[in-house]
């Protein structure tokens, strides 16, 4: 009878979520809603062998987490390339419409907030993953499943991978940083700090006092659930429990989209929450596929960002900081000002072109952006309030810290210092590598490599991977102590088994991106190959242009790197590219998956396709092989019957495991 009037509690609390968050259209008064919601905590405390942790008394918090597990995501989750005007916009649809010419688009706002993604199984909520960079996330799952408007139990009981944007509104920005002024705490910057600095809380009990709140906007599976287009997916996430923007337009043509950007740029203060730009996605979900993705960002999407807040200032410094490649970049030190929710006291110059175009002078009064929201850049100068006393900036010739001759090689913009034992570059290049994006040593950032370095316990790459022989001296440094030696020299074994890729980026070599990395590593499988290399082999890969043909031969033509290679290779560290192809047997096969697979999930079945060679895609056409199906397989298994496309059962496809294996 308990049993039966909890979960009667459950639903009906489940329910009214629903009507109040998703629906906007509450039909019970609060002060029932919280009489109900406090009869159920009554009886789940009175009989914990009915917990469930996706009971709505669940969302008020109260659990200690010990950290965030890194989380790798069954898809990645891309960024957006960027429009910045109606031109922009318009390039956009010709590529595609020159293609897809009835092609329409969707417009959403662009929330400023935090991406994330959470998965449900059988519609009951199971996790919660920060973007990360993209293919590597954080567990947040406790701390997601505190926010009012997300749901734990769906309308129904569907397998669902969804993706949105968690922010904190105005309101509780507003009552957040009051509380913290009251406890002498610093006040956070905007609602996007907030809200990230809120996430990561180890108390979800604070995180469920600061009101969060989430939009949801991709169905990563939703052709599978039979939905055919994101306007479709918005209006099924909705019915499922989710809160969607309702500020949400379709339109067929570029011009009313443009139209749309402009109507939401002028009432974005009117919001309750942070907007810095706009989405438009071709609608179709067909067509998303046709066009696919590349390395960064998906085909079918752009961001128009709003024009960024400029502000007055005044140029009080210039000085040149010099970068882990030797190059010498140019800052203007600004009198501070606010703009877009931070103080901005600096800005970068980018090289000596870019000061004499703009003929920036120290003591001149300039106008002053954040690019794209993010970098402080200055705009112009404002000459009228020009003086005599204003003189025109001296490019140095010679590096501020160790005094050798700046270089400027042909045909390029930037200065360099060529000096390989340049304490600027060796500080640079240290932060560099240990970086996330590169070999993602955890607790060696910015600070900590600077304190390593002072101490002389870091003086080239390799010594990173001698710091346990020094624990003693670790142990001594200020802030450091035994644990967080143990985790810092933890963390330095573990980025042994970083990929290929990784370790080639961390290094640094000029003109070699996370994407050129990935291509090298991939196209030689080792670092001794591309190490042999020559020229011509390296023009010949059709990503690889001559810039950085010559900077990766330049790199491995020096002896010293050339040691530095046989130094990481004797400590262990990994030189050979590991495909996750385990086999060809599937190879240029494409398939396609559907209904429930009961002894598998989907995501392993994707994935045991992909690394044996074959292609997995989510709608069925004539160019499908294989359609794999499982219980209720739906219109996808008639299409496929009348297309002709080979079709496996559950028992078919695990019978194709056993034999490859």
């Amino acid at each position: 009878m308990i049993k039966e009037r909890i979960d009667e509690l459950r639903n009906s609390i489940n329910q009214y979520n629903y009507e109040y968050h998703v629906m906007d259209n509450p039909s019970i008064p609060d002060i029932q809603y919280d009489q109900l919601l406090d009869e159920l905590n009554q009886l789940e405390t009175s009989n914990p062998e009915f917990f469930d942790p996706n009971s709505p008394t669940q969302k008020v918090g109260g659990k200690i987490l010990k950290g965030f597990e890194k989380v790798t995501h069954q898809e990645p989750m891309y960024s957006l390339s960027n429009a910045f005007s109606l031109e922009d916009l318009e390039n956009f649809d010709s590529r595609i419409k020159k293609l897809y010419p009835n092609a329409s688009y969707v417009v959403e706002l662009k929330i400023d907030g935090l991406a994330m993604s959470l998965e449900y199984v059988d519609g009951v909520y199971t996790s919660a993953a920060t973007r990360g960079n993209g293919k590597v996330g954080e567990n947040v799952t406790e701390n997601i499943r505190v926010i009012d408007s997300v749901p734990l139990k769906l309308q129904s009981d569907v397998d669902m991978s969804v993706r949105g944007e968690v922010f904190m509104p105005k309101e509780s920005f507003v009552y957040v940083n009051k509380q913290r002024l009251e406890n002498g705490e610093s006040l956070f910057a905007n609602c996007r700090n907030a809200a990230a600095g809120t996430i990561r809380q180890l108390d979800t009990g604070v995180v469920a006092s600061r009101k969060l709140d989430a939009f949801w906007y991709t169905l990563s599976n939703a052709v599978d659930l039979g939905v055919h287009s994101q306007y479709e997916a918005l209006d099924y996430l909705k019915k499922m429990g989710f809160k969607t923007n309702p500020e949400i337009k379709k339109y067929s043509d570029i011009n009313s989209v443009f139209s749309r950007v402009l109507e939401l740029e002028a009432m974005r203060e009117t919001l309750d929450y942070d907007i810095d730009g706009v989405v438009i996605k071709v609608n179709e979900f067909e067509i998303q596929e046709a066009l696919g993705f590349t390395v960064k960002s998906p085909r079918f999407a752009i961001a128009y960002k709003f024009k960024a807040e400029e502000q007055a200032s005044q140029v009080e410094e210039i000085f040149v900081t010099v970068g882990r490649t030797g190059k010498i970049t140019p800052n203007a030190k600004l009198t501070p000002v606010e703009i877009s929710g931070s103080l901005v006291s600096y800005a970068t110059l980018h090289n000596e072109d870019y000061i004499k175009t703009k003929d920036i002078r120290v003591g001149d009064q300039v106008i002053v952006r954040k690019a794209g929201e993010i970098i402080p850049e200055i705009v112009n100068v404002d000459l009228s309030l020009r003086t005599e006393n204003e003189l025109p900036y001296v490019f140095p010739v010679s590096c501020p810290v160790c005094f050798n001759d700046l270089v400027r090689f042909p045909d390029e913009s930037d200065h360099y210092c060529v000096n390989p034992d340049c304490p600027a570059k060796l500080l640079e290049s240290l932060i560099h590598f240990a970086s996330r994006v590169a070999m993602d040593i955890d607790t060696l950032g910015e600070k900590r490599v600077a304190q390593l370095i002072e101490a002389d316990l870091l003086s080239k790459i390799e010594d990173i991977y001698h710091l346990d022989e020094k624990k003693e001296q670790l142990v001594l440094l200020e802030k450091m102590g035994e644990t967080s030696a143990d985790k810092l020299l933890k963390a330095i074994e573990a980025s042994k088994s970083q990929s290929l890729d990784r370790l080639i980026f961390g290094l640094g070599i000029r003109h070699v991106g996370a994407k050129t990395a990935s291509v090298l590593a991939e196209y030689f499988g080792s670092l001794h190959a591309i190490m042999k290399t020559d020229y011509e082999t390296l023009i010949s890969i059709p990503e690889i242009g001559d810039a950085i043909a010559h900077s990766v031969l330049a790199y491995f033509n020096l002896d010293h790197n050339q040691e530095l290679i046989d130094h990481l290779d004797n400590l262990g560290l990994n030189l050979v590219y590991e495909s996750l192809k385990v086999s060809e047997l599937l190879q240029g096969k494409r398939f396609v998956l559907t209904g429930t697979l009961e002894t598998m999930g989907r995501n392993d079945a994707k994935a045991w396709i992909e690394n044996h060679g074959g292609q997995v895609s989510s709608s069925l056409s004539a160019k499908t092989d294989v359609l794999v199906y499982g219980a209720s397989p739906g219109s996808k298994y008639d299409k496929a019957l009348a297309l002709g496309v080979e079709l496996w059962d559950e028992s078919r496809f695990e019978k194709e495991m056993r034999d490859e294996n």
